[in-house]
C-alpha cells in the first residue's frame, strides 16, 4: 500500500495524481487527510498504518515564494520533518526515512565549484535555510536515536508535472503560447542564473535506491552539467522552429526570435529574487558509486520532452478556446 499525505483545501489541488485515483493498475494507492503543521495528525496517521517507509517530499517548494512567506515556509518545511521524525521516535517505528534536501542549501558558492556532500551550506533564502534544518535535523535523529533517516540533496529535477510557476515550465508553455499567437512576449527573471537540471524520473529512482541501500546515509543526486536559464530558453526555442538571439544588457535585454525579428522574451526585475543564486552544479560520484545510480535523460531531452508535453497542452487550449489554462498561467506572460 501506497498513502499519501493530502491538505485540505476547499478545492481540489490533487490535478497531479487524479489519474491514480480509482484506477485497477493502482489498487493499492490511498490519500490521508493530514498536515506537516500539525503534529497530532502526523502522530495519528503514522501510528494508524506503521509503514515501512516515509518519504518526506512535502513543503512550501517554490523559493521566490518563500520571501513572501518566509514564516509558513520555515513551518512546514523545516519544522514539518522534525514533526515527521519526532514521532517516528515517540512511536518507536521500525521505519525508514527519507528527507527531501536540496541544491538550494549550497545556496551562494564558488563559480564551476562542483557541490557534494561535504561542501558548506549556505542557503540565500527561507527556503534554502529551511532545507538546512531539515536536513541537520534528520542527521540529528538519525545518530542520537538510531533511526534508519536518509538525506538526498537533489538538484532541479524536472518533468511536465513540475509546477507552472518554476522558470522551466514558465519557458516551455511561454513560448508554446507565443509560438501559438496566445501571447506575445515571455517575462523572465536572471537570465544568467545556472542551474543543474535532471529528469524527475531519474531522481525518484535515485530516492529509492537511497533507502534501499545497507545504512542510512547522504546523497547528492545530480548531472554534473550546468547550463543557463538562456539555455534553456534557446533549446526550447528551437525546437518550436524559433531562432532565439540576444540583444542588450541587464534589465534591458531581449530575446529575439530570428526568423520574425519579433521580441518573445523580456527582462522583468519583479522576478529577481532578494538574494541570488547564480549557480549551482553537483558532483553525485557518491551516489554513483555507493548506490550505482546515474541519470539516463541528458539535458536536451529533457527539454524535448518538456516542449513536447506543453506545446500539445496549449495547442489543445488554442484549439478549445478553454480560458482554464490561460488562467492558472496568467503570471507567466
Amino acid at each position: 500500500m501506497v498513502f499519501g499525505l493530502q491538505r485540505r483545501t476547499s478545492t481540489p489541488n490533487t490535478v497531479r495524481i487524479d489519474h491514480l485515483y480509482d484506477n485497477p493498475k493502482y489498487p493499492g494507492f490511498v490519500t490521508i487527510y493530514g498536515d506537516l503543521s500539525e503534529s497530532s495528525s502526523l502522530y495519528s496517521i503514522l501510528s494508524k498504518i506503521a509503514p515501512d517507509e516515509i518519504y518526506n517530499l512535502g513543503a512550501q517548494s517554490h523559493v521566490e515564494v518563500s520571501f513572501d512567506v518566509p514564516e509558513y515556509t520555515s513551518n512546514v518545511t523545516g519544522l514539518g520533518a522534525l514533526r515527521l521524525l519526532d514521532a517516528i521516535k515517540q512511536l518507536k517505528l521500525d521505519v525508514k526515512y527519507y528527507q527531501a534536501s536540496s541544491s538550494e542549501m549550497f545556496g551562494r558558492v564558488e563559480k564551476d565549484l562542483l557541490q557534494n556532500e561535504d561542501t558548506p551550506f549556505n542557503p540565500q533564502s527561507p527556503y534554502g535555510l529551511s532545507k538546512v534544518f531539515a536536513y541537520h535535523i534528520t542527521k540529528i535523529y538519525r545518530q542520537s536515536y538510531k533511526i534508519f533517516a536518509a538525506n538526498g540533496i537533489l538538484f532541479n529535477h524536472e518533468s511536465p508535472r513540475r509546477g507552472l510557476t518554476f522558470v522551466t515550465r514558465k519557458i516551455t508553455i511561454g513560448l508554446s503560447r507565443v509560438k501559438l499567437g496566445l501571447q506575445k512576449v515571455l517575462k523572465l527573471g536572471n537570465l544568467s542564473a545556472s542551474r543543474d537540471w535532471g529528469y524527475a524520473k531519474d531522481y525518484v529512482e535515485g530516492i529509492w535506491k537511497i533507502l534501499q541501500f545497507k545504512m542510512p546515509d547522504d546523497f547528492v543526486l545530480a548531472t554534473g552539467e550546468t547550463h543557463t536559464i538562456k539555455d534553456f530558453a534557446e533549446s526550447a526555442a528551437r525546437l518550436l522552429g524559433m531562432n532565439l538571439v540576444w540583444r542588450g544588457k541587464g534589465i534591458k535585454e531581449v530575446g529575439i526570435d530570428k526568423r520574425t525579428n519579433k521580441t518573445i522574451i523580456e527582462v522583468d526585475p519583479k522576478y529577481f529574487r532578494p538574494c541570488e543564486v547564480n549557480y549551482l552544479s553537483g558532483d553525485a560520484s557518491k551516489a554513483k558509486k555507493l548506490l550505482g545510480w546515474k541519470p539516463k535523460v541528458t539535458f536536451k531531452k529533457l527539454v524535448e520532452i518538456m516542449v513536447k508535453h506543453d506545446y500539445d497542452l496549449v495547442k489543445k487550449e488554442a484549439k478549445e478556446g478553454k480560458r482554464v489554462l490561460v488562467k492558472k498561467i496568467k503570471l507567466l506572460s
